[in-house]
């Protein structure tokens, strides 16, 4: 079996998102029949989170994603694309609401409010249930839970059903791996991609 490994110590922006399509598109070409996705992630942009999440569930190879860390935000997303998920005995999950920082002196109007509310609700949607189709829990649970900020360790993880197995192995000796990382940033919560001054932060 061809298989390919990559991993992603870095926050999901759009810099390190290009580092994965990169490497995705390569697995493609290569014809790779598994990815094994090791994350360790504060979070980030929503819009890249679900962009990767998509294209792993659509993509011809078998994705692996493995927790050695912590997989917190818009991580938890890109942890959801494996068919078959796996976390470290020390490590950390954490769900919550989508929230946005508003940058310098940006003036909106009330239609404009409302457009940006309504595309943090339907973020806000789909992460709930990207995370309730994976873990089988009812899409009004998700919803709490991420109102709660919720954190799980390893067995809760598993009890919850994110993670299918906790294992201290990651990959083999022999493995190919790629490497996406850069300094840790202090915990972002979910942030929405926009093209304008108002970032979401």
């Amino acid at each position: 079996m061809n298989e390919f490994y990559i991993r992603f110590l870095a926050p999901v922006i759009p810099q390190t998102t290009a580092q994965l399509f990169q490497l995705f598109d390569n697995a493609v070409q290569t014809r790779v029949d598994r990815l094994h996705l090791l994350i360790s992630s504060p979070g980030g942009s929503v819009f890249h989170g679900l962009s990767i999440y998509n294209f792993l569930r659509g993509a011809p190879f078998e994705t692996y994603t493995y927790n050695f860390g912590s997989v917190d935000s818009i991580g938890v997303v890109l942890f959801c694309a494996g068919s078959r998920r796996f976390s470290v005995p020390h490590a950390r999950f954490l769900i919550h609401c989508v929230q946005f920082n508003i940058s310098g002196q940006v003036a909106f109007d009330e239609k404009q409010l409302e457009e940006h509310l309504k595309g943090v609700k339907i973020d806000q949607e789909n992460i709930a249930r990207v995370i309730a189709d994976t873990t089988g829990k009812p899409l009004h649970k998700l919803e709490e839970d991420m109102t709660n900020r919720t954190t799980l360790n390893p067995q809760q993880a598993k009890d919850y059903g994110l993670v299918h197995e906790i294992q201290s192995q990651l990959f083999p000796a022999d493995a190919r791996m790629a490497v996406i990382g850069e300094p840790m940033q202090q915990q972002q919560p979910f942030m929405v991609h926009a093209a304008t001054p108002f970032t979401k932060g």
